[in-house]
């Protein structure tokens, strides 16, 4: 079997303009299933036009974008797929618990589901706060769990630990590749290229094209340098950009 038949996600040859501007240019990625995938780049590169793609919410020019198996944004895969945006997509005058009482009534989730994932993300000892009182990494983890309540197959966050404190960041680096051990595909962007080395592969952008797709013990040695960044900066160069 082809890698690109085992591939969760399959974007073949995306293109996608803007106000009559080209944003994503011929854009072509596969990832694996169980993978924790960085998508990494630049501010205002197209990562985020790209998972929006993937989650089948952007008009595209031209291209195909396959999300297991499935043409993006079909009915087949709404409780297949979770998407967390940059900005917390939970309610701010609910505690976390009835964020996730809600959420689960729309998904139609057994009620246990919403223990598990509260206990997934580490928000036991606030579930019955506010939401909006909580800190910015609190609140980004009640919108990871609300994502996580149907138990996606594939998970797209887009940049999830912008702005948190190392630890923080560690914890949910850890509890995402504790769902992919579970058999959950991560697209994780991030503009942080420190955050590459947390990842089982990398997916390079910039200025609305794949440079590389690559691994980080790869990369390394491509570019011969140990230093993600330093690495990437290799990759730009190399490319003429």
């Amino acid at each position: 079997m082809s890698a690109h038949a085992e591939a969760a996600i399959l974007v073949d040859d995306l293109r996608v303009t803007r106000g009559g501007q080209p944003v994503l240019h011929g854009v072509s990625v596969a990832v694996p299933a169980g993978e924790v995938a960085g998508l990494l780049g630049p501010s205002g590169c197209g990562k985020s036009t790209l998972m929006r793609s993937i989650m089948g919410v952007q008009i595209v020019a031209s291209g195909r974008v396959l999300v297991l198996g499935e043409p993006a944004g079909s009915a087949a895969l709404r409780r297949r797929v979770g998407y967390v945006t940059q900005a917390p997509s939970v309610y701010l005058d609910l505690t976390v618990a009835e964020n996730l009482r809600f959420f689960a009534r729309v998904l139609d989730c057994p009620a246990g589901r919403i223990d598990e994932v509260i206990a997934t993300v580490g928000l036991g000892d606030v579930e019955s706060r506010i939401v909006g009182a909580l800190s910015g990494g609190q609140r980004s983890r009640v919108s990871l769990a609300t994502a996580l309540l149907a138990e996606p197959e594939v998970l797209i966050l887009d940049e999830p630990t912008v702005g948190l404190d190392p630890v923080l960041r560690k914890e949910l680096w850890s509890t995402f590749h504790e769902l992919a051990r579970g058999g959950t595909t991560l697209l994780i962007s991030s503009h942080v290229m420190d955050e590459a080395a947390e990842c089982t592969s990398l997916v390079l952008m910039r200025d609305g094209d794949v440079l590389a797709q690559t691994t980080p013990d790869r990369l390394r040695a491509d570019t011969g340098q140990q230093d993600l960044s330093a690495a990437f900066l290799a990759i730009i160069e190399r490319s003429g950009r």
